[in-house]
């Protein structure tokens, strides 16, 4: 099952830098309430790290990482793969950042199971 944090994040490409995605970064909150996530640069990559899982949430944890490469492209879409190391999964996807608010799309199995998730920037 996919992870439910797949949310966003970007490799650095040599003109990319996270400054030029500044609107990616930050905390966030899943759409549902079960989850806040930190996006931030770690290395080379993005990386999405919970930092509050709602209590009875299953196959979730707290400090649970997402490291992601995507690149952006216009109207605040970014696409790439994430991996999920406490899974050992990678996944397609897509991230649609408009304002205080995210859309992220994961895929497995060459994109025929996909999820989509809502997140909310947190001030």
């Amino acid at each position: 099952m996919m992870k439910t944090m797949v949310a966003a994040a970007l490799s650095t490409l040599s003109a990319f830098t996270f400054a030029d995605a500044a609107d990616i970064g930050g905390q966030w909150a899943r759409g549902d309430g079960n989850a806040r996530v930190k996006i931030a640069p770690c290395g080379s990559d993005i990386c999405v790290v919970n930092t509050w899982i709602k209590p009875g949430t299953p196959r979730e944890k707290k400090g649970d990482k997402l490291v992601m490469s995507i690149k952006p492209s216009a109207g605040g879409v970014y696409s790439g793969t994430a991996f999920d190391p406490q899974r050992d999964m990678t996944y397609e996807l897509t991230v649609t950042v408009q304002g205080d608010k995210m859309i992220t799309k994961g895929c497995i199995v060459a994109g025929l199971l996909c999820k989509g998730i809502d997140w909310i920037r947190l001030k």
